[in-house]
């Protein structure tokens, strides 16, 4: 149902590309296959070209960019609204195997999809979902380690860092998990050694430990991060933002609940998750994927006190057993076939891809060869995209590579603000491609600068008319 419902009602074969970040991990994921080596410098860009750049989701890079060879955007959309609707599964699993509620789970699933579609994305955060569900799923269920386990263990997040940086949280929900039993069991036996396997295992990648330097460095830089959209906390007054608000509050009563009831691993994951989802929008799934399922575990079991709750919960546990004789997961690839044809119909198929009302599909072929184009940030992943990596870019979504003092001066010419006319001149641009609502598209044409091209959703101006 989430499969269909990403891909064709919530028009996931065009709005998954509405980040035009997905066109450079497809295109770094092409010339992996094509050279059989990784990136180590910049590529893509005029301003950084040849400066140390890490890929650090190539895995994920390879694997969509090999999708896309095989079929094309069609493809990238329903392998990504596949590993979605996987994500919902596990969602399930999570709250099985907390025994919980199967109501309760059913009613909290519409917050589910509201919170994570903000971020349902053609992007590799995606595949960190799953790896982050399972392995939570993993240390609620199991209850000794043995040392098969801890071997697949570390290919298990060794995998992880090499897909998506998500992978810093493994060592995180080891500890916990490590420090739920000390109270309960003198002899961990070999539990202990979880949180260093997941901290060590993340080395086995192309870059050594200096992943691990990049992306802490990339997630403690504040002025950085501060001037990155989805790092800010999220507008609840956006359309949709009730329903992200009911979870984040359920979420949290969730927490609080498990505490009284002597589950303070899941509190400490509930305050911990929901402290990242206040303060970055981008952690907002991440709270209804993990703290939605513990929430429920605290409703049912608080309602196993009540005796006026008992028949809902028998009713509850009769569903739950039918729902085990559905074999629904064995029509998932009967599912994946029926919306593979369904995103080859020609009218789905023509609408596939990149959104023409908010990136330069038309404007494009109206650029010249050889231009030092000046695009947004918004535009950079599609650039590299539709030219295949080969037109030189001057800025893209890849923020840790651009840095601070970079951001800092790109808003300053985007918004026109004092300085912008030195900043601008440095580049020395021949052309520009923006929205038609930047305030620096006058500002140019005060200069000198001509309409080449305009559209309604970007304008292209020349310097001096050419």
């Amino acid at each position: 149902m989430t499969l269909f419902y990403c891909l064709f009602l919530f028009q996931g074969y065009q709005k998954l590309f509405r980040d035009s970040d997905a066109g450079w991990h497809i295109r770094t994921g092409e010339a992996i296959l094509q050279t059989g080596t990784l990136p180590r410098t910049d590529p893509y860009s005029f301003t950084r070209a040849g400066q140390p750049w890490f890929a650090w989701e190539w895995g994920s890079d390879l694997i969509v960019g090999a999708v896309h060879r095989a079929a094309g955007l069609s493809g990238v959309a329903l392998f990504y609204a596949a590993l979605i609707a996987a994500g919902v599964w596990l969602w399930f699993r999570f709250h099985w195997a907390l025994e919980a509620n199967f109501l309760i789970a059913c009613a909290m699933a519409p917050l589910l999809l509201s919170t994570c579609n903000i971020h349902w994305l053609a992007r590799p955060h995606v595949i960190g979902w799953l790896f982050l569900l399972a392995a939570v799923i993993y240390a609620e269920r199991v209850k000794e380690i043995s040392l098969r386990q801890l071997i697949a263990i570390t290919a298990f997040t060794a995998l992880w860092a090499n897909l998506h940086a998500s992978f810093f949280l493994a060592p995180i929900i080891a500890v916990i998990y490590v420090l739920r039993r000390v109270p309960h069991s003198p002899d961990l036996g070999l539990w202990p050694l979880a949180p260093v396997i997941t901290f060590l295992a993340p080395l086995l990648n192309p870059y050594g430990h200096h992943l691990y330097t990049h992306v802490f460095g990339y997630l403690t830089d504040s002025e950085l991060l501060s001037r990155i959209g989805e790092f800010q906390s999220f507008d609840f007054h956006a359309a949709g933002g009730g329903q992200i608000i009911a979870t984040v509050i359920v979420a949290i009563a969730g927490g609080a609940l498990a505490l009284t009831q002597g589950r303070i691993h899941h509190f400490v994951l509930a305050m911990l998750f929901s402290t990242m989802g206040l303060r970055s929008a981008r952690a907002l799934p991440l709270v209804a994927l993990l703290l939605l399922p513990i929430a429920n575990a605290s409703i049912t079991r608080w309602l196993e006190g009540s005796a006026r709750a008992q028949r809902f919960l028998r009713y509850s546990v009769s569903l739950r057993s039918l729902d085990k004789r559905m074999s629904g997961l064995a029509w998932a690839p009967v599912v994946l076939a029926a919306c593979f044809v369904l995103l080859r119909l020609p009218g789905i198929q023509a609408a596939t891809g990149f959104p023409p009302d908010q990136f330069p599909v038309a404007a494009y072929s109206h650029i010249p060869e050889g231009a030092r184009l000046f695009a947004p940030d918004k535009f950079g992943g599609y650039l590299i995209y539709r030219s295949h990596g080969a037109r030189k870019i001057f800025f893209d979504g890849r923020s840790d590579l651009y840095g601070a003092e970079f951001l800092k001066q790109y808003a300053r010419m985007t918004q026109v603000r004092p300085g912008w006319r030195e900043a601008w001149d440095s580049f020395g641009f021949t052309h520009a491609l923006l929205p038609n609502d930047y305030s620096l598209i006058p500002a140019l044409e005060q200069l000198g600068w001509r309409q080449v091209y305009r559209d309604g959703t970007a304008t292209l101006l020349a310097r001096g008319g050419t």
